[in-house]
C-alpha cells in the first residue's frame, strides 16, 4: 500500500488566522488543507472551493490544496476550466480537485438558474468538457447544457490535476471510473467505500481506460475533545447548523472523542483500500484541531500495512 496522506478540510471562509492554521498544519506534517464548496447554502451560507484555494499558495510554497467537493453542475466547464490553468500556473503539481453533484439544497440551484433536477445529466457533460479542456486540446461540442466551438485553455495544467468524483450513488461511482482520477467518499461505511473501488474499477474497465493511478479518499467531520460528550456536543452543534439536520442522521459517520477515537473510527477504511483522508475537525481551537489531526495521521500511518 501506498503512504498515507491527511489533510483537514474547512467549511469556514479565510480570516486573519488563516496564515497561522495553514503554517501550523504544514509544520505538524499535514499533507494539505483546503476547503468544501457551497454558493448559497442553507439560507446563504457558503464558501468558493476555488478562491479558497488560489489563498492558499501565497501561505505556505508547498504544502497540498484540496477542493473537496466543488459543485460542478453550478458552474460553467470553460470558466472552472481557466481557474483551475491559472491556478495550476501558480501551484503546480499541488491541486487535487474534488467535483460533486450537489443538490442537498434545491433553493441554490433556483438561485444560480439550474434546475437541480438535470444536475447529474449537467455534471456527466461538464466533467467531460473539463477532463478535455484541461488537456490545452481544442474542443468543439453539442450537447444538452453546453455549446462549445474550437475552445482551447491554455496553458495546461502539467502535471495534470487529479479530479476526484464525490457522491454516494452509483452514479457518481460511474462518474469516476469512466472520466475520474478517483472517487471520494462522505457519511459512508468502509465496506461501501471497498464496493465503490471495485465499481469505479469495473466501469474504468468497461471504457478500457487501462491502469489508472486511483487517488480514492474519504472525507469525514470529526470532533476533537479529551472530553467524549464536549466533542460529541460541539460536533453536533456545528453540523445542525451548517446542514440544517438533526445530528442523528450523520453521527454514525461522524466520529467523536480522543483523537484514538477518530484513528478506531478510520482504521477499518484504512483496512479497506482508502490512503486518502479529509478530516473536518471541530475542536475548542484551531491548535487543538490540527494536533488532534496529527495524532490521527501518525496512528494511521504507523497501522498501514
Amino acid at each position: 500500500m501506498g503512504d498515507v496522506r491527511l489533510g483537514i478540510v474547512s467549511v469556514k471562509t479565510l480570516d486573519e488566522r488563516t496564515r497561522d492554521t495553514i503554517m501550523a498544519a504544514a509544520a505538524a506534517g499535514l499533507d494539505h488543507v483546503g476547503s468544501i464548496d457551497h454558493v448559497c447554502f442553507r439560507g446563504g451560507e457558503g464558501i468558493d472551493g476555488l478562491i479558497t484555494a488560489a489563498a492558499l499558495p501565497g501561505i505556505h510554497p508547498n504544502i497540498g490544496l484540496y477542493v473537496g467537493v466543488y459543485q460542478l453542475p453550478l458552474r460553467h466547464p470553460v470558466l472552472v476550466a481557466r481557474q483551475l490553468s491559472t491556478l495550476a500556473h501558480f501551484a503546480p503539481g499541488r491541486l487535487t480537485f474534488g467535483i460533486g453533484v450537489a443538490g442537498e439544497d434545491a433553493h441554490e440551484f433556483e438561485n444560480c438558474g439550474v434546475d437541480v433536477h438535470t444536475r447529474g445529466r449537467r455534471t456527466d457533460e461538464s466533467l467531460a468538457l473539463l477532463r478535455r479542456l484541461l488537456t490545452g486540446g481544442s474542443v468543439t461540442f453539442e450537447g444538452e447544457f453546453f455549446q462549445l466551438r474550437e475552445t482551447r485553455i491554455l496553458p495546461a495544467p502539467r502535471p495534470p490535476i487529479p479530479l476526484i468524483i464525490g457522491g454516494r450513488s452509483d452514479a457518481s461511482m460511474r462518474r469516476a471510473g469512466v472520466l475520474g482520477d478517483g472517487w471520494i467518499g462522505a457519511f459512508n461505511s468502509a465496506r461501501r467505500f471497498s464496493e465503490a473501488a471495485t465499481i469505479v474499477a469495473e466501469h474504468a474497465d468497461r471504457v478500457g481506460r487501462g491502469s489508472v493511478g486511483w487517488q480514492h479518499a474519504m472525507e469525514v467531520w470529526c470532533g476533537f475533545d479529551t472530553n467524549v460528550e464536549a466533542a460529541r456536543d460541539r460536533l453536533a452543534d456545528t453540523m445542525q447548523r451548517f446542514y440544517g439536520l438533526p445530528y442523528e442522521s450523520f453521527e454514525r459517520y461522524c466520529p467523536a472523542g480522543r483523537p484514538e477515537h477518530v484513528s478506531e473510527h478510520l482504521a477499518p477504511f484504512l483496512e479497506a483500500g482508502c490512503q486518502n483522508f479529509n478530516l473536518i475537525p471541530i475542536a475548542a481551537s484551531v491548535d487543538d484541531a490540527i494536533d488532534g489531526a496529527v495524532q490521527v495521521k501518525r496512528s494511521l500511518v504507523g497501522s498501514s500495512p
